[in-house]
C-alpha cells in the first residue's frame, strides 16, 4: 500500500516563499502522474498542480507563475516551490496521484498546513 507523507509548511508572510516535500513510499512513484491538492478550512479540497510521468506540468490559474511543481523520481519525492505567496494560499497541502485527472482515494496523507499572515 502506497504511504504519502508531506512536510514543508509553516506560518510565512505574504510574499514569502515555501517548499512542500511527499515522500512515496512503496514502488511505481516515477509510474504515477502526480498532483497537489488543496484545502481551506471551510472548502472543498482542490486540485492546484499536476505533472505527468514524462515532467509535462500544469497549473490552476490562481497559482500559475507562482508554484512550481516538480519530482524527484530517484528519491520517490513530490515538491511544490511556493513563491510569492498570499493569504489566500492559506490551507492544508496534499499530494496524490493524478490517474484520469483524479486522486486515488484510499492513499491520502495527512497533509502539511500552509499560513500566510502578516
Amino acid at each position: 500500500q502506497v504511504q504519502l507523507v508531506e512536510s514543508g509548511g509553516g506560518l510565512v508572510q505574504p510574499g514569502e516563499s515555501l517548499r512542500l516535500s511527499c515522500k512515496w513510499s512503496g514502488k511505481m512513484f516515477r509510474l504515477s502522474p502526480m498532483a497537489w491538492y488543496r484545502q481551506a478550512a471551510g472548502k472543498e479540497r482542490e486540485w492546484i498542480a499536476s505533472i505527468s510521468t514524462g515532467g509535462a506540468t500544469g497549473y490552476r490559474a490562481s497559482v500559475e507563475g507562482r508554484l512550481t511543481i516538480s519530482r524527484d523520481n530517484a528519491e520517490n519525492t513530490l515538491y511544490l516551490q511556493m513563491n510569492s505567496l498570499k493569504p489566500e494560499d492559506t490551507a492544508v497541502y496534499y499530494c496524490n496521484t493524478y490517474y484520469g485527472r483524479a486522486p486515488t482515494p484510499d492513499i491520502w496523507g495527512q497533509g502539511t498546513q500552509v499560513t500566510v499572515s502578516s
